[in-house]
C-alpha cells in the first residue's frame, strides 16, 4: 500500500509564489512515476507535470513556464514549485504515483487527498 499526503497549499495573493508537498510512504518501487494534478469545480482533473525516479520531466503546455516540478528519492516527496500565480490557478491540487510492482506488467496508480490552492485578485 502507498499513501500520498500533500501539504503546502492555501490562500495567496496574485502574482505571488507557492511550493507544494507531497510525502510519499509505503511500498513504493524503483521506476515510478509521480505527478501533479489539479481539478477546479465544474472541471475535469488535468495533469500539469510528472517526474520520473529518474528525474525526466514532463510539464503541460498551459503551465510549464510557471511551474517547476521536482523530487527526492532519499526522503520519497515530490514538490511543486509555482510562481506568478494568477486566480485561474485556484483548485484543488493533488500528487500521484504510477508505477509497477517488480515482476509484474500491471500498473498501480495512487492518489493523495488533494491540498487546495486559493489564489486571491
Amino acid at each position: 500500500q502507498v499513501q500520498l499526503v500533500e501539504s503546502g497549499g492555501g490562500l495567496v495573493q496574485a502574482g505571488g509564489s507557492l511550493t507544494l508537498s507531497c510525502a510519499a510512504s509505503g511500498s513504493i518501487f524503483s521506476g515510478n512515476t509521480m505527478g501533479w494534478y489539479r481539478q477546479a469545480p465544474g472541471n475535469e482533473r488535468e495533469l500539469l507535470a510528472s517526474i520520473t525516479s529518474s528525474g525526466s520531466t514532463n510539464y503541460a503546455d498551459s503551465v510549464k513556464a510557471r511551474l517547476t516540478i521536482s523530487r527526492d528519492n532519499a526522503k520519497n516527496t515530490l514538490y511543486l514549485q509555482m510562481s506568478s500565480l494568477k486566480p485561474e490557478d485556484t483548485a484543488v491540487y493533488y500528487c500521484n504515483l504510477d508505477q509497477r510492482r517488480p515482476g509484474n506488467i500491471r500498473r498501480y496508480v495512487y492518489w493523495g487527498q488533494g491540498t487546495q490552492v486559493t489564489v486571491s485578485s
